[in-house]
């Protein structure tokens, strides 16, 4: 056996929120199902929300937009209660419990920056670290007061990346002091080191880079949790097996990936594309799965700064119907089978078997996940425990065998 699952899920974001408000009730009853319910839908369990502005949010805000305000008098969460907070809330209404939160911040308020802006990269002025270090503490604590429980932070959304959107830079280096010298004290000291901090929530491109130095210092290193990671650009999917071969104590997590430039509907590469990485990621030892938004209108929006996306379920407002995409069902054959505490076991495969991944529930039942990206039938025999069973695979399909 191998390591275990914390879970499955996908991002709250304004831009997803707005967009489920738009339905009708019964129709945001559906959606929630979908994702949520247990019985009915993936039973999603662990998520994504923005700390602050992101891209798909309806434009650039902060929780503490005052200039010069290092004392955070100003510091509120209003914001959230118009469509982020009750998207959560109706979420965890559905799934019965508590959602498992990664909190992520794609850029401080502009006036800690030095370009003096939300987008368009800039770096955390040195002078302003402890203040955002606070809040995030801040946050965390606004959160919980709503009944929404934070169960991660990321230090920062795709810190080597400037965006014309809610960016912001650190080289390793400055994420490793932010971490070291600023927010995990800053967590420990108002009783919140048991929230899980990621580090580098970017593309798997340079994730081993990153962890080097982040993990080579035993002081930064004992604040995190993991390594966070993204599927844009190429795949290196080794890269993710270095990280843990390197750093076995250090946890992995798939922490946003999604469809570029819009909606792409009824395309079934999507799914292909969802399956393909969730399988490589978890033979390599991630611990969870996070898709991006949850659900965009037609259009793959809204967006503050035109950058469209796909989502597993789709929008159309005007006829309030809900649209799910090839992704959404690909996305259930591993979260509605491989439970939360399920442990991966091994799998081997010969010959021209198709990609899969196996893990063992809780409870005691074996979920194997297999795909047939190519054009023909693939027959193969599943063998578990001495007994055999052959199977059909139609050209371009996912299928669970539970045991």
């Amino acid at each position: 056996t191998f390591q275990s699952i914390e879970g499955f899920g996908g991002a709250f974001t304004e831009a997803a929120a707005v967009t489920w408000l738009s339905l009708s009730p019964a129709r945001r009853q559906e959606l929630l199902a979908a994702y949520f319910d247990r019985k009915r839908g993936h039973g999603y369990t662990l998520c994504r929300v923005h700390m602050g502005s992101c891209d798909f949010a309806l434009g650039n805000y902060a929780h503490a937009e005052t200039p010069d305000d290092f004392d955070l008098a100003g510091f509120n969460i209003d914001r959230d209660r118009r469509a982020l907070l009750p998207f959560i809330k109706a979420a965890q209404q559905v799934a019965g419990e508590p959602l498992k939160l990664l909190a992520s911040p794609w850029s401080p308020p502009a006036w800690m920056k030095t370009n003096g802006r939300m987008n368009d990269g800039g770096a955390l002025r040195p002078e302003c670290r402890s203040a955002w270090a606070q809040c995030y503490v801040r946050f965390i604590e606004a959160y919980a007061a709503e009944g929404v429980p934070i169960w991660a932070i990321s230090v920062q959304n795709e810190p080597a990346a400037t965006q014309r959107w809610d960016s912001c830079l650190y080289s390793a280096e400055e994420e490793r002091d932010f971490v070291r010298d600023f927010l995990g004290p800053a967590l420990e000291t108002a009783g919140l080191g048991h929230v899980r901090i990621v580090i580098w929530d970017h593309n798997r491109d340079l994730m081993v880079e990153r962890a080097r130095v982040v993990y080579s210092d035993a002081a930064a290193a004992r604040y995190v949790w993991g390594t966070g990671f993204h599927w844009y650009g190429e795949d290196h999917f080794d890269n993710v097996q270095r990280v843990h071969d390197a750093w076995p104590d250090k946890h992995l997590l798939f922490t946003e990936g999604c469809q570029e430039g819009g909606p792409h509907h009824g395309s079934w590469d999507l799914g292909e594309r969802y399956a393909r990485s969730m399988i490589n990621d978890l033979n390599r030892w991630t611990e969870g799965w996070i898709d991006w938004n949850l659900v965009l209108d037609r259009e793959g929006g809204p967006n503050h700064v035109g950058n469209f996306c796909s989502a597993p379920i789709l929008v159309d407002a005007a006829a309030d119907a809900l649209l799910p995409q090839s992704s959404y069902y690909y996305l259930g054959h591993f979260t509605r089978h491989i439970r939360p505490g399920a442990r991966r076991v091994a799998c081997e495969l010969d010959g021209q078997a198709p990609a899969a991944t196996s893990f063992m529930n809780p409870d005691g039942t074996l979920a194997t996940v297999v795909m047939n990206d190519g054009e023909h039938a693939l027959r193969f025999a599943l063998e578990v425990d001495g007994v055999r069973t052959v199977v059909e695979l139609p050209p371009r399909s996912i299928s669970t065998c539970l045991g």
